[in-house]
């Protein structure tokens, strides 16, 4: 039987940025941006929704007078892509 997926991380980018985090931990919007090739506004929005479940954490600050979005991923966000990565892994197991 098929495990459930995430509806959240079942996004091409949700998920592109998840993984990223898993392996980067902590980075900035801009950095992101490039890695995603993803729009400003869609990724904003995209953010917003791993930070309401509780995936990432989103902090604002400024840096020599211009602002800087550093993103970090939470203990909630690992977990997820966790059961996320190993569902994946079990569709394989069941061919």
């Amino acid at each position: 039987m098929f495990k459930k997926l995430d509806p959240l991380l079942h996004n091409e980018l949700r998920l592109a940025v998840i993984a990223y985090l898993i392996a980067k931990q902590k980075v900035s919007f801009k950095e992101l941006k490039g890695v995603t090739n993803a729009t400003s506004g869609n990724l904003s929005i995209q953010l917003k929704k791993l930070e309401q479940a509780k995936y990432i954490s989103i902090h604002k600050s400024f840096k020599d007078n211009y602002p800087l979005t550093q993103l970090n991923i939470t203990k909630e966000g690992q977990q997820a892509f966790k059961i996320y990565f190993d569902a994946l892994k079990s569709y394989t197991k069941t061919l």
